[in-house]
């Protein structure tokens, strides 16, 4: 049965309602913080460091590599390894540079990479046999200056692929000159890209070399990196340490049976002849030394083992016993 309210009642649910929402509004108040979705999924504090030590590595192996193609001492470090759009890479970027994108794969993807021109004539200057040290008004490059430039690029790729070898396995290599208008089309503006910055000192030359890595490998790389920590710290394994143990088990060494030397005067060494016996300062029942890798492990007496001679192990030498090896038994040495 329905029960049909009065006017009184509606009121004064109405009233306990309104009440109700006050207190409710008079309670503690919320902390409303703006959120940026464009800024989510930033690189974490291990994450960076990972990515840091990484590229840290990558920059002394590009130092050692431009150092030998140059024949000149340079100095790269790496100034900052950071999460960025596209957009905002490409807005860092000087007119005047030369920029170049490197063709990754099996991802299919691109990697675009720029280099101060304070940087890049003295290198190429360098090459066609210059000081390097020449002051060059900031142009574009000729056709010739960017072939020569192009070597180093690939230097770099080449670089960048061995160093991110120990984390996961890419094909990188050169794929074209980029002019600044083109550079905008290489990625999706608002796609979040890795930059590095590396700084170059060459001579009285000082300048950045920039990479923007995109997603794609970007993702890859933080998805490998957290589970390589022996790229950094080295663990060896159970097995790792028996397949070593038993790989030092057929390694060979050279044994000798040797006796102790012994001083020979010039006048003595002349007057030698076939025949002659030259005595040592050893007893005939003394016995002799038994190196082992050029170093005397055990004492040893010659002996014929068929037709063949041999050694007859008496006891360890002292530097065998300070150094620990295994008491011998007594057994032939063929």
């Amino acid at each position: 049965m329905r029960k049909i309210l009065g006017q009184e009642e509606i009121d004064a649910l109405f009233g306990a309602a309104y009440a109700g929402s006050k207190a409710f509004r008079g309670g503690a108040k919320k902390k409303v913080e703006p959120c940026d979705l464009r800024r989510s999924s930033t690189l974490t504090a291990d994450q960076l460091r990972v990515v840091t030590a990484l590229h840290e590595s990558l920059a002394r192996r590009l130092a050692q590599s431009l150092g030998v193609y140059l024949r000149v001492s340079l100095e790269i470090d790496l100034l900052s390894a950071e999460q960025l759009t596209y957009h905002e890479f490409v807005t860092r970027i000087p007119e005047i540079t030369y920029l170049a994108s490197l063709h990754v794969m099996p991802m299919d993807a691109r990697v675009a990479l720029q280099a101060d021109i304070s940087l890049v004539f003295p290198i190429v200057d360098l090459v066609l046999g210059g000081s390097g040290a020449d002051l060059i008004e900031p142009r574009d490059l000729t056709e010739i200056e960017e072939q020569i430039f192009e070597i180093v690029v690939r230097l770099i790729a080449r670089d960048l692929q061995s160093t991110w070898a120990a984390v996961i396995a890419l094909d990188i290599s050169f794929d074209q000159r980029q002019h600044y208008t083109q550079m905008h089309n290489l990625m999706p503006p608002h796609d979040k890209i890795l930059a590095l910055s590396f700084e170059i000192r060459l001579l009285e030359a000082r300048g950045t070399l920039n990479m923007a890595i995109p997603a794609v490998i970007a993702n890859s790389l933080l998805r490998k990196l957290p589970v390589r920590r022996s790229l950094f710290e080295r663990v060896t394994s159970a097995e790792t340490r028996r397949r070593l143990q038993e790989r030092f088990l057929d390694s060979r060494f050279i044994a000798q049976l040797c006796l102790p030397p012994s001083p020979l005067k010039v006048r003595d060494l002349l007057a030698l002849e076939v025949g002659d016996i030259v005595p040592f300062p050893l007893r005939c029942g003394q016995a002799i030394h038994l190196n082992v890798a050029g170093k005397p492990m055990f004492h040893a007496f010659p002996v014929r083992h068929g037709i063949r001679k041999g050694a007859r192990i008496e006891r360890r030498s002292s530097i065998a016993a300070t150094n620990g090896v295994a008491h011998a038994t007594e057994r032939e040495y063929k």
